[in-house]
């Protein structure tokens, strides 16, 4: 039986709400915001700020999930049954 069969799995109206918003976006949005954090941690660290090099260079695997979040909901989209 497929996850979206079982209406034990449905999506509360909160997640439900993210996902029609974050569908909006474009996918390379998230990409581009990855490696433009890993720029500026880059430019960062070569100006000797070590700490907020590290700190801003965590958020790129951040973005690079809610990229692929937003490309499952885009795809697959949220509760087939709903």
């Amino acid at each position: 039986m497929e996850l979206q069969d079982n209406p034990q799995h449905k999506e509360g109206p909160v997640a439900r709400m993210i996902e029609e918003q974050t569908a909006k976006l474009p996918s390379d949005l998230f990409l581009w915001a990855a490696l433009g954090s890993i720029g500026v941690s880059l430019a960062l660290k070569f100006t000797g700020h070590k700490h907020t090099a590290l700190f801003v260079g965590q958020w790129a695997p951040t973005f690079l999930l809610l990229g692929l979040y937003n490309k499952i909901v885009k795809t697959e989209g949220h509760d087939q049954l709903s």
